[in-house]
């Protein structure tokens, strides 16, 4: 009789938190796609170094502003982000993932854009303000140094 109560303990236990992981990961999609629908809104916003709303945007201010409308808190620069928010991602790139960006893959992020799905990212470019460009896009795809969820 008590193996049989130690089995079903275990297995509610074990039910309880997988549905836990699945409200966690619900969470996240929640924010992600807000901040990607957040940084859209903002497309053809002017670039402002230092940037941090509507009137002007640098690229981490965009990725900052995004997910603060969303209801989640990151840190200021790329840099930043890169060492002090989310956890690296390998594969399965999701929409909302931040992509960093270095001048050599040895230096510190100085560039992050947030991944919109289907080979796209956005990003506040200093020539063209908020835009949307491929992943593969020749000046930013030999830059890349990584991906982080948030």
């Amino acid at each position: 009789m008590l193996k049989k109560f130690i089995l079903a303990f275990v297995i509610i236990v074990s039910c309880g938190s997988l549905f836990a992981n699945m409200g966690d990961k619900a969470e996240a999609a929640y924010y992600n796609t807000k901040a990607v629908a957040v940084a859209k809104s903002n497309l053809g916003v002017p670039y402002r170094w230092g940037g941090m709303s509507t009137s002007g945007f640098d690229c981490s201010g965009l990725v900052k502003h995004s997910y603060a409308k969303a209801g989640r808190t990151l840190n200021r620069t790329a840099a930043q982000m890169y060492y002090g928010n989310g956890y690296r991602i390998y594969n399965y790139i999701q929409p909302g993932d931040l992509m960093f960006f270095a001048p050599t893959k040895a230096s510190r992020p100085t560039h992050v854009a947030m991944y919109i799905g289907n080979g796209k990212m956005i990003m506040a470019s200093s020539s063209r303000g908020v835009m949307i460009t491929s992943t593969n896009n020749p000046y930013w795809h030999p830059k890349y140094v990584g991906t982080k969820r948030v």
